[in-house]
């Protein structure tokens, strides 16, 4: 019986689904710098399913979440079904799949999210990784707004190369999705003198080219969006995740 199991280990007050549910949830946090909050559920009925590593649903909201590259999430839901672990390793704090699964998921960005991923020293470097006229660009003050039209407004000071005056960047744009993976900025308008216009349409082209989800994926998961939502001041990303192998803290490399 379950019982007889958790009674020699340090658990022995806790049901075998109350304890998937803490090693999970404490692994999915050690993903991020800082949570708010996290909640972690597993479903198993009965519950010595769980000595064969068999899980009818897992259900895991988090807020408030700190990733260690300076992003931020303020609110993100994960809802998996019959999952299949291995069973041994909730022992020493580990969660193991014995197979791939796949997870509905919501992730909610608030303004002040976007504005400090924008100024996060995370997507600068990607941003500077553009030249304009081969001079390389210095991004300060970068603000993000989501508009009552529902689009995203950019405005941003940029000096180029060692001009002493930066070029004030300033647009407005709607966030699309295509092949489920590439998030991209689009009917974009851009305001300012014409350097700036300039400028900012050659920067949309660069951060559309960044914006693959498949260069931000946690080592062993794989992030589809298939529709974006601009709403109360937030932007909410509604798809899937496909999980190969539960993911270690470590960004993958890719970009």
């Amino acid at each position: 019986m379950v019982s007889a199991l958790f009674g020699s280990t340090p658990f022995q007050n806790q049901g075998g689904d109350a304890l998937v549910s803490q090693v999970a949830g404490k692994a999915i946090a050690a993903l991020f710098k800082r949570s708010e909050k996290v909640e972690a559920n597993v479903r198993a009925e009965p519950v010595a399913k769980l000595l064969q590593g068999s899980i009818d649903g897992f259900d895991f909201i988090g807020q408030g979440m700190l990733m260690y590259n300076g992003l931020r999430i303020e609110n993100m839901e994960l809802y998996l079904q019959a999952v299949a672990i291995d069973f041994g390793a909730i022992f020493s704090g580990n969660v193991k799949l014995r197979q791939p699964t796949s997870a509905r998921m919501r992730v909610v960005l608030t303004e002040n999210d976007l504005t400090t991923s924008f100024n996060t020293p995370f997507v600068v470097e990607k941003l500077q990784r553009l030249q304009y006229n081969g001079e390389s660009l210095h991004f300060q003050k970068t603000e993000v707004k989501l508009t009552s039209d529902k689009a995203l407004r950019v405005s941003s000071e940029v000096k180029i190369g060692d001009a002493d005056e930066p070029v004030h960047l300033d647009f407005t744009a709607q966030v699309d999705v295509e092949e489920r993976r590439k998030v991209q900025f689009v009917n974009v308008k851009c305001e300012g003198s014409d350097r700036a216009v300039d400028l900012g349409n050659a920067l949309i082209e660069h951060i559309n080219s960044l914006l693959d989800l498949d260069k931000f994926a946690l080592e062993g998961t794989q992030l589809r969006v298939d529709r974006i939502r601009i709403q109360s001041k937030a932007m909410v990303f509604y798809g899937s995740a496909n999980i190969y192998q539960f993911p270690s803290r470590q960004l993958q490399k890719k970009s």
